[in-house]
């Protein structure tokens, strides 16, 4: 089992689409393992976004992920990292495949709705920023047999 992180970002959870969002990993058999509404600070967008803290666009970046709560969740699964990123679609809304969370309900580029890990390592990091150990609840879903075979 792979677990990535995803954040519904501000966009996300202003317009309220936070729970068809989660609705749909639940759906593809994703186990959630750690979920909570909360606030990004300056502090913790800096750790999060730490390779473009220096770029001339950060500020702005800052400004949209610390101007409203965020919805952060861990998901668990096979190929976890891969299935999400597929299912998020391409980072422009306007240029994602329908039938990808961005391809839905995008609008921008900039309005993007979702944060996913891009790989093993960035998931590993990016669980430890927004959760502690204790917060993540692991278990076995019953229907686990039924939807990957054991």
């Amino acid at each position: 089992m792979e677990r990535t992180l995803v954040l519904l970002k501000p966009d996300c959870v202003q317009r309220r689409l936070a729970g068809r969002i989660i609705g749909r990993f639940e759906e593809k058999g994703l186990n959630l393992i750690a979920l909570k509404l909360m606030r990004v600070t300056p502090e913790l967008a800096k750790r999060h976004y730490a390779e473009h803290v220096q770029k001339g666009w950060y500020p702005e970046l800052e400004g949209f992920i610390t101007a409203s709560p965020i919805v952060a969740l861990v998901v668990e699964g096979p190929e976890a990292i891969r299935v999400v990123r597929e299912m998020v679609g391409a980072t422009n809304g306007l240029k994602a495949a329908p039938g990808t969370i961005r391809g839905d309900f995008g609008t921008s580029q900039q309005m993007n709705l979702v944060h996913a890990s891009d790989g093993p390592e960035a998931a590993k990091r990016e669980i430890e920023i927004f959760f502690t150990p204790a917060e993540l609840c692991e278990y076995a879903p019953t229907l686990r047999q039924w939807m990957h075979g054991g």
